[in-house]
C-alpha cells in the first residue's frame, strides 16, 4: 500500500483500536495490530461457501508497513464474514464497506476499520465484508467476490430491524479492488451467480448508492493495471469472459466516485467507467 492511500483516509478517521492487539487472533504478539475482528459479526454461508476448494484454506493475517502507516492485511479467507460497526445513535443509514487489495489480499485497516470509525461518527451503521479472494482455489473464481457481496446485501436487509437500519438506505463503499467489486455489485446485483440458500436470497442485493474510491473499474487491460485482473480471472483469461463483465445497469443508481492524484488511474479509465455505468447518476 502506498502512503497516498493512508493520506487519503487519514482525513476520514484515526487509526482504529490502537493498542488492542490481543483481539487479533493471528497477531496477538504484534503491538501494531488493531482491534479485529469485532465481537459482532456473522458468516455469509451456512457450511462451506459455494465452490469451496478441496484443500482447506489457512488464514494468513499480516501487519505491513512501519508505524504510523501500519496496515492489517488478510489472506486465506476461508469463511467470508460481515463485521458490524454500530454508531452510538443510528440515523438508519448503513454502508457495506469493501476493502481493496488487488483481489490478492484485503487491506482491512485503512480501507475498512478507518471508514467504519468515520461513518459511525456520522450515525451510519457500517458492515465491513471480508470477501473471498478469487485466486485461493475457488471454483468460478471471477464471481466468488460478487457472490459474497450479493449475499451480504441480502442478509443485512433480512436483519434490518435487528440492526435498526432502513433497507432502502443501504449503500456500498469500495476501495481500489473493493471499488471494482462495488461497481460489479451495482451493475450485477440481480445476476444469478449462486443458488438460493434461504429466504434472505429472495431480497434485493441492489445498493441504494455506490461509492467508488480510487477504484479499479474495468478488467480490460487497455484501462487497468496491476494484479487485479490475473487475481480475478487467472493468468490466461478468455477475452470473452472479460468482455462479458461487468454487465449493464438496469435502472438508475447514484454513483459517487473518487480518484486520487499521482497517476493512479490509467488514462481513459473514466471513459470505461462512463460506458459501463452509463445509467448511473454521478454525484
Amino acid at each position: 500500500m502506498s502512503a497516498d492511500r493512508r493520506t487519503f483516509l487519514g482525513g476520514m478517521a484515526l487509526l482504529a483500536g490502537t493498542g488492542a492487539a490481543a483481539q487479533t487472533p493471528f497477531l496477538a504478539n504484534d503491538a501494531r495490530a488493531p482491534f479485529f475482528p469485532p465481537k459482532e459479526r456473522f458468516p455469509l454461508w451456512p457450511g462451506k461457501p459455494p465452490g469451496a476448494p478441496k484443500k482447506p484454506i489457512a488464514p494468513d493475517w499480516t501487519m505491513n508497513n512501519p508505524p504510523p502507516n501500519s496496515e492489517l492485511w488478510l489472506r486465506g479467507i476461508n469463511m467470508p464474514e460481515v463485521h458490524v460497526y454500530r454508531p452510538a445513535r443510528s440515523d438508519s443509514s448503513s454502508l457495506l464497506v469493501l476493502p481493496g487489495g488487488g483481489y490478492g489480499f484485503l487491506s482491512v485497516q485503512n480501507e475498512g476499520l478507518d471508514p467504519a470509525e468515520r461513518f459511525n461518527a456520522e450515525r451510519t451503521t457500517v458492515f465491513m465484508l471480508t470477501y473471498r479472494l478469487p485466486g485461493e482455489g475457488w471454483d468460478n473464481r471471477s464471481v466468488v467476490a460478487l457472490q459474497d457481496a450479493q449475499r451480504a446485501m441480502r442478509l443485512i436487509r433480512s436483519r434490518a430491524a435487528d440492526y435498526k437500519v432502513d433497507p432502502a438506505r443501504l449503500g456500498v463503499l469500495g476501495f481500489s479492488a473493493g471499488g471494482h467489486l462495488a461497481a460489479d455489485l451495482a451493475v450485477s446485483h440481480a445476476s444469478p451467480v449462486y443458488k438460493q440458500v434461504d429466504a434472505a436470497d429472495q431480497l434485493s442485493a441492489r445498493p441504494a448508492f455506490a461509492g467508488l474510491v480510487y477504484p479499479v473499474i474495468t478488467m480490460d487491460t487497455h484501462f487497468s493495471e496491476g494484479s487485479s485482473q490475473p487475481n480475478w480471472f487467472g493468468d490466461h483469461p478468455d477475452p470473452a469472459l472479460i468482455a462479458a463483465r461487468p454487465l449493464g445497469v438496469d435502472e438508475p443508481l447514484t454513483l459517487v466516485e473518487a480518484q486520487r492524484g499521482g497517476g493512479y488511474a490509467a488514462p481513459g479509465r473514466e471513459l470505461a467507467n462512463g460506458d459501463q455505468l452509463g445509467k448511473c447518476t454521478h454525484a
